[in-house]
């Protein structure tokens, strides 16, 4: 089996956030998807081991700030190389609480979506959380990065715990 084939999959680039009492996190993610139209349902795939994960599990909500091609690595590597357990990931950016109180990113993102869980999948090291639309807001004209952009032009690379991480 050729797990290359796994790399031509298209995917966007995302920062999922959601909250735990008063405490927030995000995450870089490249796995939101749109599930149906009618009624508007999202998804998102997310490592067991990320605290947004445990985030998502107590709360039961997510955002996805949905990244701007132009926006810089920094941005990418802030939410997706570090730890809310050892940093601030929100220290510097410019956010704002959603209806479910899951921040939203405003810098160098065009549009978000946010959901409140309605059912989630164990896939091993990872659970698909799904969910109700419950806001979604365009924040700008823009094109979205995509995972192959970033990858291809922007030259970034995928930590460990992502679905789509492969040892080369």
């Amino acid at each position: 089996m050729n797990t290359k084939a796994l790399h031509l999959i298209s995917y966007g680039l995302y920062i999922v956030g959601s909250k735990k009492g008063d405490k927030i996190n995000a995450q870089t993610a490249n796995t939101v998807i749109q599930v149906s139209s009618e009624p508007p349902v999202i998804s998102v795939c997310i490592n067991k081991q990320n605290l947004t994960h445990e985030f998502i599990e107590d709360s039961g909500v997510f955002s996805a700030s949905i990244i701007a091609q132009d926006a810089p690595l920094k941005l990418v590597g802030g939410f997706g190389f570090k730890s809310g357990r050892d940093v601030d990931k929100f220290e510097g950016i410019d956010y704002k609480p959603g209806e479910t109180g899951a921040p939203i990113v405003l810098d160098d993102t065009i549009a978000y979506l946010e959901a409140r869980v309605i059912n989630k999948v164990d896939v091993g090291t990872h659970t698909i959380f799904i969910g109700d639309l419950v806001a979604a807001e365009v924040l700008k004209e823009g094109e979205p990065m995509t995972y192959a952009y970033y990858h291809l032009v922007k030259r970034g690379t995928t930590p460990k715990t992502a679905p789509s991480f492969h040892e080369d």
